[in-house]
């Protein structure tokens, strides 16, 4: 984008330059920036006024990611405070189908309406013709309709959308199948050799019309033919019973018939006589008769297709081909086709779907909105008059697409947001000017799990001590050191476009180390070696600390008497805010291991026939002793131990103490584990015996022998007797002082805290003679500064 605008200005690439996540060409010339909305979040972070800029231009708002509300939000408040100091910032929020009145009627986001103009865009007539029936089968639709284009209107590039990945290929198959497109061979020198460079561009050449080996089995009809030929040779010299097939009725199934057949002569021309010229838009136009057999170039399009690959859309159409694109909602808005006169719109998408609660995801077909289908409908319009065929009827559109899409704001998970905001300075984000605020449920879950998590006490202070084991990828980062991460990451089914970014977010990980943990210079090796147990342990570790509120457990199958039932869940888990198992899925690498503790990133259904099915995925196998660790705060104490007897531990100055618990709602049990002992009275006591002991001050140590009783009379049941050591233990109670932090906190605020109490727990000694020692705080004993939460 930024090369074509400097292009068209005239202007250098160090004048109009791009800042994208992990790289970009900005330099001090730079006048205009395209930057990502994420980018401009992180800068309001550093530079809340954006002083470096005087017109803001937000485009594609119509697709309302999360960080694009945020920044309108921002910028609602930022605007009038430029204005104020005399340094005005101009805002334009741009978008061919935006929902307007999420912005013009919210009083909340702009006291005074903004201006609205509207441009008349360089947009040619597209006429819409819609379906008489809506098909349930839009792809074999789709399929259907592209036939009868092709064979029947005038030239023009085809655009299909549908909904996914797999549907993408499914259909590219079947018109490659259908009009296959043959390279022109090159002539063999004399010598009868072709030369490397020769040999590589055939290659490529076949690689831009067949993407998958399998696609070849169609130029081998003519072999398939001459088996036919001989198998009914063969059966006619067979003494067969005669059988009348039209008594059968055989499931429609055509897969054998997409890998092997194409589609017969007289039923393609029966099916193209069944719309009139009419419907496709034909009166008035010549086109091309049906018995020409014109080759189509089909080229597959979405979001995880290599950028090679997508750019081919852009590459010249060989001669006598006509372009045919097959697309998910990507060519929807964020780019522009060219040649494209056709538009075919099965009306559908993909959409995830989250429980607002559980944030179980599913990936679920509906209906896109109307303004997605006027998009749509837009791509047939840029160079010419064009058509857009949408496989709906006309009621379905009415009654069944709303006007616009749901912002993602709306129907993701907010933790990140809530996250971000906090960082921002932002505590009330209920408050904050949303052009269409989140669902309270939403809020409240994502606030929930985050303080689950401890990410809410203090975001901008919250740094692990171990080591940055989670951005270590040795076998890829040694394979990119080598040149080979392409093979690397096709022979092991990776994105080479995610493991280079990957490898991007590892720099920049190191280097926040770098800047904020003192005394670590952390480089990045690329020759790095897997990781160590020990380092894979704490990697483990990392990813609890994270997700702790996904946690699952095994299904115990010795509770299940019958066996179908045990094969049923023999990879089942419980998953604690779920009432039904989730499983685990048949390409995860833990499945024959099956653990019994495991942290999922993602829980998910799929559709099974009248029924679904729940997936977890993003598996890591934990040890249940690291629950009370890293997820305190779904843990549930039930007893603490005597025996292992609790400890005071001088580096932290904490006590610690087995205990018996369970985990979430479920109560599930977890081993004996040691903890930090919670507050309560029974802490207040033993802290109190430790004191005496010498344990929490050791310039105490030395009054230890004067004691009139022992330290561990404190904990005792009949310590109440004793009227000395029930003011003490009262004392301790009253202030909650349950470790060393808490104690050096009140004789902060009261130097003579506990002096008297600990004097009449002595044989013999002065107030006097304690008073010049109190507080009894040696310089060399370490004291923490109180950690606040935001």
């Amino acid at each position: 984008m930024s090369k074509r605008v400097a292009h068209e200005m005239n202007l250098p690439e160090s004048e109009v330059s791009y800042l994208i996540r992990f790289e970009g060409n900005v330099t001090p010339a730079t006048r205009i920036k395209f930057m990502t909305d994420g980018v401009l979040l992180k800068e309001i972070e550093t530079d809340f006024l954006l002083s470096k800029y005087s017109v803001i231009i937000l485009d594609e708002a119509h697709e309302r990611s999360v960080y694009t509300d945020i920044l309108v939000g921002l910028l609602s408040r930022i605007v009038p405070l430029r204005h104020k100091r005399g340094q005005p910032l101009k805002l334009i929020i741009m978008s061919a189908t935006l929902r307007v009145s999420d912005f013009t009627e919210n009083t909340r986001l702009f006291k005074i309406p903004p201006p609205l103009l509207k441009v008349e865009a360089r947009q040619f007539p597209v006429t819409i013709h819609f379906q008489k029936r809506t098909p349930d089968d839009y792809v074999a639709e789709a399929y259907r309709k592209t036939l009868k284009i092709h064979n029947k209107l005038p030239e023009g590039g085809i655009l299909i959308f549908v909904t996914g990945q797999q549907e993408v290929n499914q259909l590219v198959r079947k018109l490659r199948r259908t009009f296959p497109y043959h390279a022109p061979t090159k002539d063999v020198p004399k010598n009868g050799k072709e030369s490397e460079e020769e040999k590589e561009e055939t290659i490529d050449d076949t690689a831009s019309t067949v993407e998958d080996p399998k696609e070849l089995e169609f130029d081998m009809k003519r072999v398939i033919r001459n088996i036919r030929k001989s198998k009914k040779k063969f059966l006619a010299q067979m003494a067969l019973p005669k059988i009348n097939l039209d008594d059968y009725k055989l499931p429609g199934d055509d897969t054998e018939a997409d890998m092997h057949e194409q589609p017969d002569e007289d039923d393609e021309q029966e099916g193209l006589e069944e719309d009139n010229d009419d419907e496709l838009g034909l009166e008035g136009e010549s086109g091309m008769g049906s018995g020409q057999r014109q080759p189509l170039w089909v080229l597959p399009l979405y979001s995880l297709l290599s950028s090679e690959k997508q750019n081919r859309i852009f590459l010249p159409v060989p001669d006598g081909c006509r372009l045919c694109v097959v697309s998910t909602n990507v060519a929807e808005t964020s780019l522009t086709i060219p040649h494209i006169k056709y538009v075919v719109d099965c009306g559908r998408q993909k959409t995830r779907l989250y429980d607002k609660l559980t944030g179980v995801s599913a990936f679920v077909v509906t209906y896109t909105s109307k303004a997605s289908a006027d998009q749509r409908a837009g791509r047939a319009g840029r160079i010419s008059a064009g058509h857009c065929y949408r496989l709906y009827s006309s009621a379905v559109y009415n009654d069944c697409f709303e006007d616009f899409s749901q912002p993602d704001i709306q129907k993701k998970p907010v933790e990140d947001l809530m996250l971000q905001m906090r960082c921002m300075g932002i505590d009330r984000v209920v408050h904050f000017p949303f052009p269409s605020p989140p669902d309270q449920v939403q809020l409240q879950a994502a606030e929930r799990r985050l303080i689950v998590l401890g990410a809410l006490e203090d975001v901008k202070a919250e740094k692990t001590d171990l080591p940055p084991a989670v951005t270590r990828l040795g076998a890829a980062e040694y394979a990119g050191s080598q040149g080979r991460l392409p093979e690397f990451c096709a022979t092991n089914g990776l994105r080479q476009k995610a493991m280079s970014e990957v490898r991007k977010l590892r720099v920049q990980l190191t280097n926040e180390i770098n800047l904020n943990v003192s005394d670590v210079e952390l480089g990045v090796d690329p020759e790095l070696k897997p990781p160590t147990d020990a380092q894979a342990r704490f990697l483990r570790q990392i990813l609890l600390a994270g997700m702790g509120d996904r946690v699952a457990r095994k299904v115990p199958l010795a509770d299940i008497a019958d066996k179908e039932e045990r094969r049923r869940l023999k990879y089942a888990y419980n998953c604690a805010d779920m009432e039904e198992p989730a499983f685990l899925h048949v390409s995860s690498v833990l499945r024959q291991k099956a653990p019994e503790w495991v942290i999922y990133q993602e829980a998910y259904e799929l559709q099974n026939g009248d029924s679904t099915k729940m997936f977890i995925r993003g598996i890591t196998a934990i040890e249940p002793e690291w629950l009370l660790l890293y997820v305190p705060l779904l843990c549930n104490i039930r007893e603490v131990r005597e025996d292992p007897a609790p400890r005071f531990d001088k580096t932290s100055g904490k006590i610690f103490c087995h205990v018996d618990a369970t985990f979430g709602k479920s109560g599930w049990e977890l081993p004996l584990g040691e903890v930090e002992m919670p507050i309560s009275e029974k802490a207040c006591c033993y802290f109190g015996m430790f004191l005496l002991e010498g344990e929490v001050c050791s310039r105490l140590a030395d009054f230890r022998s004067k004691l009139k009783t022992t330290p561990a009379s404190v904990i005792k049941s009949w310590s109440s007797m004793n009227n000395n050591v029930l003011r003490f233990k009262r004392a301790l109670i009253t202030k909650q002082i349950h470790n060393r932090q808490a104690l050096l906190d009140q004789w902060n605020s009261d130097p003579h805290f506990l002096l008297e109490e600990y004097q009449n727990m002595l044989y013999n000694v002065a107030l006097s003679e304690l008073t010049p020692l109190w507080p009894p705080v040696d310089k060399k004993e370490p004291q923490h500064a109180t950690k606040k939460a935001r």
